[in-house]
């Protein structure tokens, strides 16, 4: 260890504060635990079942043509990328993330809710058309 890291680490005994500031030096110390980017959101990486997701078709801005967005989920982005490539193949087209959503070029509204729904979420469509 060189002696500008030694000086630089702190040791838990020496950090006063709250229990959050002490975790951020065992964080830093050791790594963060597996949903810190969720929790660093400051959304909880929840289980299908407790979560409430609602899809909807749109073309506001899009010259016309149709994305189908699902909002609402409380997820890490590594289990979205994943739930992402599972829906584009289910819908037989592309698709991104963008700010925890995930977009489907096309409408397919009614097939994604079903799809969530076997996957356990508790999926609703929205917006008027369809569903």
């Amino acid at each position: 260890m060189s002696a500008s890291h030694r000086k630089n680490s702190k040791s838990l005994e020496n950090v006063g504060g709250t229990p959050s500031q002490k975790n951020r030096v065992i964080h830093r110390e050791f790594g963060a635990p597996d949903n810190s980017e969720a929790l660093e959101r400051g959304v909880p990486d929840l289980p299908p079942n407790q979560q409430n997701v609602r899809v909807e078709a749109s073309s506001k801005g899009r010259k016309g043509k149709t994305v189908t967005i699902i909002r609402g989920f409380q997820s890490s982005p590594e289990k979205l990328t994943d739930l992402l490539k599972k829906l584009k193949t289910q819908c037989g087209a592309g698709g991104t993330l963008k700010d925890n959503e995930i977009e489907i070029q096309g409408d397919h509204k009614q097939k994604i809710v079903q799809y969530l729904i076997q996957l356990g979420y508790k999926a609703k469509g929205s917006g008027g058309k369809g569903l």
